[in-house]
């Protein structure tokens, strides 16, 4: 194994957030792993690879260790062809007024290694019975959570996993954004067909001065460049950009946009709903709001769903869905089962809203009355 010492100090993140240890792998190699160490009393230094031909992944904080072969990597990392000019990305994510030495170790692989076992899928699950709202001739209404995380990032659940727990819930959508890399893209259709929920490809472009979705299987998106060139590219291919979380504390967004994104997560997991901030400048990051649960794992207080994005889609399939996000025709509500407003034939209705109110963000309210069909319940206020 060859290992490589560096010590990175405030100058050197002044300098790049990103820093690089290149190595180099034989021809004839069937593996290498890629092992870092630090003091994490005294920065927080993130892990990813590129490679001789493009990115291979990203991990972040999460892992210390990482293998790459051909044809299998660690999750949050892409195989492939292995010979050539690799190099170890380090981000200085955060990093003490002393620095911190850094050791990364490369030990390339002759002999044959075996992948660790593929996950076991798990049963499907019981859905609950789909919810009907009232749409537009020829849509449906479909439950959808769009920010969530698997084992390929910072996540503790296998992708079949995941997308049992969204069926579970009562989702007909669920995408999956793992951290900087689409690693977990080959894997979704798969896992979602088991789970019967409709998996959307999606990468959180992430870095310290806000996070973005690019929904769409259109390849991966470089977070090392402006936020201004994520919009560019994810609209070039075909895909749909969304500004996270703007208001969360650490998490803010803080990136310049010369036009807003096509949507914006207005309604997030940590977002409290007394607080007015998220409807004074929510169309300055992104025309459309929609919302995201950002589930990672079990026991922290945040489940699939919550909230639900309601989207009014022609069929159950990735490119419907986004086509739907992308002329506006979207809901939000606290969970698959809460109360609604959803807009039919130029009306705004309200489900299962019996006795709610709803409040705007001039002060105006109007009390909401639900009714069987759900649609004598219009709301103006």
């Amino acid at each position: 194994m060859s290992v490589e010492r560096r010590h990175f100090t405030l100058d050197d993140r002044a300098v790049s957030v990103y820093q690089y240890v290149p190595f180099e792998v034989p021809r004839g190699a069937s593996a290498f792993t890629v092992t870092m160490a630090y003091d994490r009393s005294l920065a927080t230094v993130d892990l990813g690879l590129d490679g001789p031909d493009r990115f291979r992944g990203w991990s972040g904080g999460e892992r210390s260790e990482v293998t790459v072969a051909p044809t299998w990597a660690t999750p949050g990392y892409q195989p492939g062809e292995l010979a050539g000019e690799w190099r170890v990305v380090l981000g200085l994510y955060r990093v003490g007024g002393a620095g911190v030495d850094v050791e990364v170790g490369v030990e390339v692989h002759v002999d044959p290694v075996a992948p660790p076992p593929a996950p076991i899928a798990p049963p499907r699950p019981q859905r609950p019975e789909r919810r009907r709202l009232p749409a537009a001739a020829g849509r449906e209404w479909l439950a959808c959570d769009f920010h969530s995380h698997t084992v390929h990032s910072d996540g503790a659940l296998e992708i079949v996993d995941l997308a049992n727990l969204a069926a579970s819930r009562g989702l007909d959508v669920l995408a999956v954004t793992d951290h900087n890399t689409v690693s977990h893209h080959p894997f979704l259709a798969a896992a979602g067909a088991h789970a019967g929920v409709v998996l959307v490809p999606g990468q959180e472009v992430t870095t310290d001065e806000g996070h973005a979705n690019v929904f769409g299987d259109v390849g991966w998106i470089d977070f090392r460049q402006p936020a201004e060139t994520w919009r560019r590219e994810a609209a070039a291919r075909g895909a749909l950009m969304s500004v996270n979380h703007p208001w969360a504390g650490d998490c803010s967004w803080r990136h310049p946009l010369r036009e807003p994104a096509p949507l914006v997560e207005m309604w997030h997991s940590t977002w409290d709903r007394a607080d007015p901030e998220p409807f004074e400048d929510w169309p300055d990051h992104g025309s459309i709001g929609i919302g995201g649960s950002d589930f990672h794992r079990h026991g922290q207080g945040v489940v699939p769903g919550a909230p639900t994005t309601w989207v009014e889609s022609e069929d159950r399939t990735v490119g419907a869905v986004l086509a739907a996000m992308s002329e506006g025709r979207v809901a939000i509500s606290a969970s698959p089962t809460s109360p609604v407003l959803v807009r039919v034939d130029g009306e705004l209705v309200a489900v299962d809203a019996d006795g709610c109110r709803l409040e705007s963000p001039g002060g105006g309210l109007a009390r909401l009355v639900d009714r069987s069909d759900a649609r004598v319940a219009a709301v103006s206020c």
